[in-house]
């Protein structure tokens, strides 16, 4: 059985992952112990909110010099994806950009708004997968998730999957054994269901 630890980066979402992990047999934790994180055969770093408060929670727990080091595969979830990244422009007043994580190379600035796709973008869009791997395996290539984000990561080689929405963004990003997801997986229905339950599979 995955023994998962869902760090507790501050995000309302967390109820309703450990929930979703559940049903599909895992044992989940939410926890910002180092020793309990790094002893997990997984773990997910989830995020609702903004980008400079959930690093400096991070920081304060010793867990934004962890995370990187860790072996053991990984997976972010809307902001915690967007903090593997070097950078994020959503930042405090006065501040060009937050700095992230800096697993994978790249900035994630906002979405550019307009009339007919305000932001924040917000329901279900489909994401388009780029790159064979496990994380979607048995999963359409199209298929359909839940997104509510205003900021959003370039595609680059690392994308897995693309979305478009006043431009196209990386919607999942694999960079060795980190892998993360712009949409939500727990509010996703079948597709998020299956992909959260290949991500538990994960041996690497």
């Amino acid at each position: 059985m995955a023994d998962v630890a869902v760090i507790d980066s501050g995000g309302a979402n967390i109820a309703s992952l450990l929930f979703a992990l559940q049903r599909l047999g895992a044992r989940a934790e939410l926890t910002v112990d180092p020793v309990r994180i790094r002893r997990a055969t997984h773990v997910l770093l989830p995020g609702v909110g903004a980008a400079h408060d959930t690093m400096q929670r991070l920081n304060s727990n010793g867990l934004a010099t962890l995370i990187p080091t860790l072996q053991q595969p990984l997976l972010g979830i809307c902001l915690g994806m967007q903090l593997l990244y070097s950078a994020s422009a959503e930042a405090q007043a006065g501040q060009t950009a937050t700095r992230a994580l800096d697993i994978v190379s790249g900035r994630v600035a906002r979405l550019t708004a307009s009339p007919d796709m305000p932001v924040p973008h917000m329901g279900w869009n489909q994401a388009e997968t780029l790159r064979n791997d496990p994380l979607f395996e048995g999963i359409a290539r199209d298929a359909y998730f839940y997104f509510v984000h205003s900021y959003a990561a370039p595609v680059t080689a690392d994308t897995l999957a693309a979305c478009e929405y006043g431009g196209r963004f990386t919607a999942a990003v694999r960079h060795g054994n980190f892998r993360g997801v712009q949409f939500h997986p727990e509010r996703s229905a079948g597709a998020g269901a299956r992909l959260l339950a290949n991500f538990i599979a994960l041996t690497e």
